[in-house]
Formats: C-alpha cells, structure tokens, sequence
C-alpha cells in the first residue's frame, strides 16, 4: 500500500516562509515525477509545482515562480516545497502527489496523493 504523508504546513506572517515535506512509503518514487497541489475553501486544486526523476526537471505555476522551490531526495524518498514570500493568497491546504500518466499540472493525471497539510498566510 502507498501512502504519502505531507508536514509543515502550519500558520505564518506574510512575507514569511515555510519548508512542506512528503515522505513515500510502500514503494521507491524514484522513477517517478512528484508533484504539489494545493485547494483554497470553495476552490478547485490548483497545480503549484512538479519535478521529474532526475530533479533537473522542474516546472512551476506562474502565481509561485521566484518565490517557491520544489526538490526531492530519493534516498528518503520524499519531495520538498520550500515557499518563500509567502502572500495571504498562499492559503490553501496542500497536497502531494506521484507517479504521473499524463500532463504533470492536471489534478487527473496523478496515481497518488497524500491527505494535505493546512498553510495558512496571515496578513
């Protein structure tokens, strides 16, 4: 059974930042492209940020390019998102997923996910 559980969420100022960390266990992600998501109330998941096997291969959503950096050690097996200048639209609960059969920024196309840690922005 693959189970993906995030932390680090938490509550922070604006301009502030925050490290989310999703660990794999159940079977090695290390072939496999990793994602986060993340839900605002009443919204549908948007995509944040992807990154292929290699890690040399990132892509971003244009509302967190420059501010959020995703990373992955697969030795831990685990995906990283490190949010910087965080803003109170930041606010969501954020998801992790993996093992992806179609385009990387399409809620659909995940195998996945974990069951979310709440970010919270304050302004």
């Amino acid at each position: 059974q693959v189970t993906l559980v995030e932390s680090g969420g938490g509550l922070v100022q604006a301009g502030g930042s925050l490290k989310l960390s999703c660990a794999a266990s159940g079977r090695t992600f290390s072939r496999a492209a990793l994602a986060w998501f993340r839900q605002a109330p009443g919204k549908e998941h948007e995509f944040v940020a992807t990154i292929g096997w290699s890690a040399g291969s990132t892509g971003y959503a244009d509302s967190v390019k420059g501010r959020f950096t995703i990373s992955r050690d697969n030795a831990k097996n685990t995906v990283y998102l490190q949010m910087n200048s965080l803003k109170s639209e930041d606010t969501a609960v954020y998801y992790c997923a993996a093992n992806a059969r179609g385009r990387r920024d399409e809620f659909r196309s995940w195998d996945y996910w974990g069951q979310g840690t709440q970010v919270t922005v304050s302004s």
